[in-house]
C-alpha cells in the first residue's frame, strides 16, 4: 500500500512538454522523430490491440517517455472494480515502461455498462471514503501510485457537502494518490458552476501534482464544454501561469482530440507554455482575479482571434449539456 506521506517519485516529475499520441500523427512521428519531450497515450486504445497501432507505440516508446491516461477505470462507480481491466492496464504499463498511469475522478458506467463519458460524483464523506478505498486497491494491483485528474463537470449534487477542490485535496492526502491537474477543466467547471478558479488552485497540494493538462474548449455563452478541439484560450494559459506561481511544478501536456491539426501546429501550441513559464519566473505572484468575468490577461504570446465560419457553425451546433430532473441534482 502506498504511504500517503511519501514524496513523489523522481520517475513522475519533470518530463517537460508533451502531446497526446493520436493515429493521425503516427506517420509523421515515425518519419521525423520530432523534438517532443514525451507522449501520452489513451490506455484503452492499446490495451487489447496489436498490429500496426501497437507496433507504432513500441517504436515510439523506444525513443520517448510514455505516460498512460485512461478513461474507463470508473473509480467512483458503485460497480466492483474490473480486475481484468486493471491487470491489462498493469501489463501495458510494464511493456511500455509507462512513467505513470492516470484516470479521472469520476464514474463511467453502472451494471457493467460503459457510458463512454466521464460522469460527476457527489462530493461528500461517503463518496470520499468509497473513492479512497478503491484507489488503495488499484494502487496495490498496479504496484505504483495512481494519478487522478479533476474532470470537467456540467451538473452539481445537492448531496455534496464540500467543494470539488476540498474533495480532491483530501482524496490525495488520505489515499496517497497523485494528481493530474487539468487547468482547462478547472476553468470550464468554474464557468459552469460559478466558482473562483484561483481558489481551486490555491487549495491543490502542489507537491502531489505530477502532470498538467492543457486543452481547448467550446464556450457557448451560458456554459463551456470540454471539447479538446482547438487552441488553449488566454484565461486557461493565465491559470496555468498562476498554478506555476503557486509552486506547482509538473510535466505539461496538450490535448487536442477533435479537428486535429497537423503535428507541427499541435507541437507549436504546447510550446507556448514556455512563454508563460518565463513570464511567471520574471514576475511576482499577482493574486488578481483570473475568473471568467475578469478581463485581465497577459498577451505574452500571439493568440489567434479569428474563427472560420465552418468552425463557428460546428461549435454553435453543440447541444446544451444534459440536466437531470431528479431532486438530488441541481
Amino acid at each position: 500500500m502506498t504511504d500517503s506521506n511519501q514524496e513523489p517519485s523522481p520517475t513522475v516529475s519533470g518530463l517537460g512538454l508533451g502531446v497526446g499520441l493520436r493515429t493521425a500523427h503516427f506517420a509523421h512521428i515515425l518519419e521525423h522523430q520530432p523534438a517532443v519531450d514525451w507522449f501520452e497515450i489513451i490506455s484503452e486504445n492499446f490495451m487489447d490491440c496489436q498490429g500496426r497501432p501497437r507496433y507504432v507505440l513500441d517504436q515510439i516508446a523506444e525513443r520517448y517517455p510514455i505516460v498512460m491516461h485512461g478513461v474507463s477505470m470508473s473509480i467512483g462507480s458503485s460497480d466492483p472494480l474490473n480486475l481484468e481491466y486493471l491487470q491489462k492496464l498493469k501489463r501495458l504499463a510494464d511493456e511500455t515502461g509507462a512513467r505513470w498511469v492516470s484516470d479521472h475522478v469520476c464514474w463511467t458506467g453502472i451494471a457493467a455498462k460503459n457510458t463512454h463519458d466521464l460522469l460527476p460524483i457527489p462530493y461528500n464523506e461517503e463518496s470520499l471514503r468509497h473513492v479512497c478505498d478503491r484507489i488503495r486497491i488499484v494502487q496495490e494491483i498496479l504496484e505504483r501510485p495512481l494519478v487522478l485528474e479533476n474532470p470537467s463537470t456540467y451538473v452539481t449534487f445537492r448531496d455534496s457537502t464540500m467543494s470539488e477542490w476540498e474533495f480532491i485535496r483530501r482524496m490525495t492526502i488520505e489515499s496517497g494518490c497523485q494528481l493530474l491537474l487539468d487547468v482547462n477543466n478547472v476553468y470550464v467547471s468554474s464557468v459552469n458552476h460559478d466558482f473562483s478558479p484561483t481558489e481551486y488552485l490555491d487549495s491543490i497540494p502542489a507537491d502531489r501534482v505530477v502532470q498538467f493538462h492543457l486543452a481547448g474548449h467550446t464556450d457557448l455563452g451560458t456554459h463551456c464544454i470540454d471539447t479538446h478541439d482547438g487552441r488553449v484560450v488566454d484565461r486557461v494559459w493565465e491559470l496555468f501561469r498562476y498554478a506555476y506561481l503557486r509552486g506547482i511544478r509538473a510535466s505539461t501536456l496538450l490535448e487536442w482530440d477533435a479537428n486535429i491539426p497537423e503535428f507541427d501546429v499541435l507541437h507549436a501550441e504546447v510550446l507556448k507554455a514556455k512563454a508563460y513559464l518565463r513570464s511567471a519566473q520574471a514576475e511576482p505572484l499577482d493574486v488578481g482575479d483570473v475568473s471568467p468575468q475578469s478581463a485581465s490577461v497577459r498577451p505574452t504570446i500571439p493568440v489567434e482571434t479569428t474563427v472560420d465560419r465552418a468552425s463557428a457553425t460546428r461549435r454553435n451546433a453543440i447541444p446544451q449539456p444534459a440536466l437531470f430532473s431528479r431532486a438530488e441534482v441541481e
